[in-house]
């Protein structure tokens, strides 16, 4: 079965692309909300810059730990009933919030953010080589481009709503009395009891519309997919055939440390941003908006990447391009030092650099994905699951920076950003043409 036959209409094709663009938006809208829990959670809960980076290590490393899991269980019980498992164990996870914030347990978080990590490590083994394989397969980036824009719009307004939902205008007082000293144990844990319970309802109420969309999508017109037989035409006449096991493609194992490196910037530029903003004097109620900028750059790459690949730009040398910006935006993360006033804040120049990493850091992965995965045939679910357990890299890189945060500066921990981008330009350049350990 090709992929002329993969969607039997028109109309079903919208609506599974209108599909997959929705569980795009809930991947962003849950995962990028951790950009503003780790500051949260690091005053509420009473945590280091290196403990409060274990909300991020929670959450990814679930992507390690399942992927291949995933990739079972998806071989096992087909992908539209492994999507509903996926949304039920993101939505445990968003209800062990409530227990968690009721004992004021760092722990029972981090365990439900390891379950919300686990259910969106099943949906994104099920749904990245779906985006992949669904159409030609040089107009990936385009297809994961489009998801790109739903991942990183919910990206942009999920820090906003739940610092909405969660902080009022008075908070800044309510920050700076806790952080004092002054405060006497009962009092300060009545106010962090406060503040903490503060995300019981916001979750519950995620927990119940991630159950039901999991549900409905579940019951929907949602085709199933084989992606050992969609590849099955790739194997013919090639020498693919003789390969035993992933392994023995090498540009995907180089992709699959591409991805850990790039996914890893990416979190670091979001999810560091508002702890490097309050270290320039900004309070939480103003740094929160830092995150959105970096998506919003985000966002304009994907759009870019929509208009540009493949009818004027090559996926290869948008990525070669893509990663050439991002070194050189790092350079200026670690060495541009000088304050300016833009958007409304007046801020040390270094910032705003890595706001500007949003944009490369867009067509990186749509670049690496489809350079990663073509070509495997009946190993297309395993080598996805290799691609996502590289996600890990966003749970394994903000600790290093955390670490470096501590022990020197803030700033000083970017310079992780520097081999990272390094390597990803070997990759763009040379990596993904290396079809042989030989």
């Amino acid at each position: 079965m090709g992929n002329n036959n993969l969607i039997s209409s028109k109309k079903t094709y919208y609506i599974s692309i209108a599909i997959l663009a929705g569980m795009f938006f809930i991947f962003g809208f849950v995962s990028w909300v951790n950009a503003i829990l780790i500051p949260y959670f690091r005053i509420s809960c009473e945590l280091t810059h290196f403990e409060s980076y274990f909300v991020a290590f929670a959450f990814y490393i679930a992507y390690f730990v399942m992927a291949i899991p995933s990739g079972v269980l998806l071989k096992k019980v087909g992908f539209k009933r492994g999507i509903m498992y996926g949304f039920m164990l993101t939505a445990l996870g968003a209800f062990l919030f409530v227990p968690a914030a009721l004992a004021r347990q760092f722990e029972i978080f981090l365990a439900g953010l390891f379950s919300i990590g686990t259910g969106l490590a099943i949906l994104q083994t099920a749904a990245n080589p779906y985006v992949t394989i669904i159409g030609p397969i040089d107009s990936a980036a385009r297809r994961i481009s489009i998801m790109g824009i739903c991942n990183k719009f919910a990206g942009i307004v999920s820090p906003l709503i739940f610092a909405a939902l969660i902080l009022n205008v008075t908070d800044k007082e309510l920050f700076a009395t806790i952080e004092s000293g002054t405060l006497d144990i009962v009092t300060k844990n009545a106010m962090l009891d406060e503040l903490i319970q503060r995300v019981i309802v916001p979750y519950a109420v995620l927990g119940v519309i991630l159950l039901f969309t999991g549900i409905g999508i579940r019951y929907s017109i949602l085709p199933e997919i084989n992606t050992d037989e969609e590849n099955s035409t790739e194997d013919t006449g090639s020498h693919h055939h003789t390969r035993k096991s992933i392994f023995d493609f090498p540009y995907l194992i180089l992709g699959a440390v591409a991805i850990f490196l790039h996914v890893g910037t990416q979190v670091i530029a979001i999810d560091t941003i508002i702890n490097y903003a309050n270290s320039m004097g900004m309070d939480l109620l103003e740094a929160k908006t830092f995150p959105s900028y970096t998506l919003a750059c985000t966002m304009i790459g994907y759009l870019l990447g929509i208009l540009l690949i493949p009818k004027y730009v090559s996926q290869k040398n948008a990525l070669i391009g893509c990663t050439i910006i991002g070194l050189l935006l790092s350079f200026g993360v670690v060495f541009a030092d000088f304050e300016v006033t833009l958007f409304g804040h007046h801020a040390n120049t270094s910032i705003f650099f890595l706001n500007a990493l949003g944009f490369p850091n867009a067509l990186i992965y749509a670049g690496i994905w489809p350079l990663s995965i073509h070509g495997l045939g009946k190993f297309t679910k395993t080598g996805s699951s290799l691609l996502i357990m590289g996600l890990c890299g966003n749970a394994i890189l903000p600790l290093i920076y955390g670490h470096l945060a501590d022990m020197y500066s803030l700033r000083f921990g970017y310079w992780v950003l520097i081999p990272c981008f390094l390597y990803l330009v070997f990759f763009a350049v040379k990596g993904h043409k290396i079809d042989s350990w030989k």
